[in-house]
This record gives C-alpha cells, structure tokens and sequence, in this order.
C-alpha cells in the first residue's frame, strides 16, 4: 500500500463526549502540516448516505479556520449519531416490512468519487466495528476510541471519562449537604449501560456509600443493611450511586425501549425502582438524581483535552507511517497502534479483582454483593 496521501475524512459517531472538538482540531491541524486536505462527514456516515439533508454538504472541507477555537468545547461540529447503522442499516421493503442492508458500498464509492484517500473514525465499539469492516473492504482506516463509559478494550482510558466521572463527582459533593440536612437517602443514577467505570470512579471520589455496578449483581438487602447500620451511628443519610445498566441478582436491567432494527435498546428507571426499593426497606425518605446526558455536556478536563489531541495527532502520524486497520490506544508512556480486528466488538468491563474496586471495598463501601 503506498503511503502517499492527500486528503483524509473524519467521521464522529455513536454518542456525544467532550473531546470530540479537540480530536478534529488535531487531526487537521496535523494533517494540513503534512500538506493534506481534511474533510468532514456529517452525523456518522449519514452526509455520505443522506447528503441531501445538509445544504452545506454531507462532506465537507475542514480547514484551519473551520477549527479555530474549538478545542475546548463540548460535542462535535460534524454532528453525530447512534443509528443506522451502514453494516446494518435499516430500510423499509415495498411490502412495508423493514430489513436490514448493508451500505458500506455507498461509502467505498464516496470515498473513490471524492478522493478520498484515508478515514479517521472517532468512536466507540459500534463505529469501530464500521471502521473495521471498511478496512476489511480495502478502505485506509485509523480508528479514534471515544466513549464517556471507559468500556473499550487495549487502551489506557479514552477521552470523555474523566470530564464525565468529574462532573459526577462534584454533583455527589454537592448532594452530601442537602442528603445530611433532610436525613434522606439519594439514589444517584449515571451512564454505565454494560460497565460501572462512571459509576465506580465517581462513587469512590464522591464519598457514596454505596455503588451497584453491572459487573456485580446486587441484593438490595444487603444496601438497605448499609443505610441502618449507617442510621444506628447517627449518620442520618446515604448516598448511592447505580449505573444505568445495573441489575439485581434475581431481576434484570431497567429497559426502557427494547432493542429493534436499526437501534440498540435503550436503558434506564433503576434509579428510580432502587429509590423506591430502599425507602421501602429503610422506612427513609429516598429521593433520585438522574444525570443522564447531563454527563456527555460540557468543556473536556484539561486531561480529557490533552488525551484528544495525543489521539488525533497519534492517529495522523500513523496514517503518514502507513498504518491500516488500527486503532490508536493510550498507553502509561505513550501511544500504541491496535489492530482494529481485536478492538471490534469487545468491552472493557471492570475486573472485579481491580485496584479501585479493592479501594471502595477497603472504604466500605457496599457493592450489594
């Protein structure tokens, strides 16, 4: 494969998180330093699929000035989604049923028609599975691993977490007082749909007492004995934090809306049954706190930027070395290259054998187990 390039694409899908701004200043800025074009693609893969949708062009030129200044804002300026899927994109049958096809044609012949000579994927494991397959289909990809939950496997952290787990965090302080003054318990519920990072990393930081993560099923008993035994030493309040995928260890997840063809299924409502469960159980008045998208908004952590920007430089370097179907993953010390084949759906689920889980048991922390 010859190295020589001279315009890339840069795509952000599935869900919002901040450093997504910093990750498109890099690559372009990176990218115009080697003298290549950028270009953006609108939502995912949808300025390719529906370019009549967006006046302006679904693929679109980034310059320098396109870019100036956004470093540090939230979200995306090329805009982004969870649906539809170009693998398994959902299209309505003449007969009116819906089947699902595969578009990434359309995609391959863009790129040709434009072309384009690389792309840069911004995303979690569902666009890197796209990415994956687009390689396979002889496309030059680099992937970019972002998700809020931390849950992508063979790099260090991704961008978003720690602007997540802060602002988490600093929502618990503020809890503390109000929870203490009416001697309530508050159920806290985060984004965490297969994996507790959020929920653990905040939980901890945030001095909750108790922390229900969807690597360990839990007995809400054994939550309510913690609340008591609380009560019985005159601390008159709680604070428990659930991811949103947490499940008892005799029920299921909270689903809100199952999954169906062209969407995954949509969680949530655990908050609000483990408020409702524990005031049952404790006779306390519990009251729920669902931060919800609220963790995907705002300005990146100054780690978060720095991260984005190791990320979108890392991921331009490699397309310059000739690099293909990789993922770039942070290391301790610096930036590695991974195949994107051992990335492609796979989780980073937390160890129950880890550091920081030891850390909150060793606190005291109830984990419902």
């Amino acid at each position: 494969m010859s190295n020589a390039i001279r315009r890339i694409a840069i795509s952000t899908g599935g869900g919002d998180a901040p450093g997504l701004n910093a990750v498109i200043r890099a690559v372009v800025i990176a990218a115009s330093n080697r003298g290549w074009e950028c270009y953006g693609i609108r939502e995912g893969f949808n300025g390719i699929l529906f370019p009549e949708r967006f006046p302006e062009g679904g693929v679109f030129r980034l310059t320098r000035d396109r870019v100036r200044g956004i470093g540090h804002l939230g979200g995306t300026i090329l805009g982004t989604t969870n649906k539809g899927n170009p693998l398994h994109f959902p299209m309505k049958m003449p007969d009116g049923s819906v089947k699902e096809v595969d578009r990434t044609d359309e995609i391959l012949e863009c790129f040709a028609r434009k072309e384009l000579d690389a792309l840069v994927s911004i995303g979690g494991d569902g666009s890197l599975t796209i990415a994956h397959a687009l390689s396979k289909r002889g496309l030059r990809v680099v992937g970019v691993p972002k998700t809020i939950d931390n849950d992508l496997d063979k790099t260090y952290t991704t961008f978003g977490f720690d602007t997540a787990v802060g602002f988490a965090t600093e929502c618990l302080d503020r809890l503390h007082s109000t929870a203490e003054s009416h001697q309530r318990v508050f159920v806290v519920e985060v984004m965490g749909r297969y994996a507790g990072w959020i929920a653990l990393n905040s939980g901890i930081s945030g001095s909750a007492h108790a922390i229900l993560i969807p690597e360990i099923p839990f007995d809400l008993d054994k939550v309510a004995a913690k609340i008591r035994s609380r009560d019985q030493v005159g601390r008159m309040y709680s604070l428990v934090v659930v991811a949103e995928g947490a499940n008892p260890a005799h029920g299921h997840r909270s689903v809100l809306e199952q999954a169906e063809i062209g969407h995954a299924e949509r969680l949530g409502g655990v908050g609000e049954w483990v408020a409702k469960e524990l005031q049952a159980r404790t006779g306390k008045d519990a009251r729920v706190v669902v931060l919800g998208h609220l963790l995907r908004g705002g300005s990146p952590t100054s780690f978060d930027r720095l991260a984005a920007l190791r990320f979108g430089t890392a991921a331009v370097r490699a397309l310059d070395e000739g690099q293909n179907g990789i993922m770039v993953a942070l290391a301790l010390a610096g930036v590695n290259y991974v195949p994107l084949e051992e990335v492609a759906g796979r989780m980073k689920a937390v160890p129950l054998d880890c550091d920081t889980l030891q850390t909150g048991r060793d606190l005291g922390i109830a984990f419902g187990d």
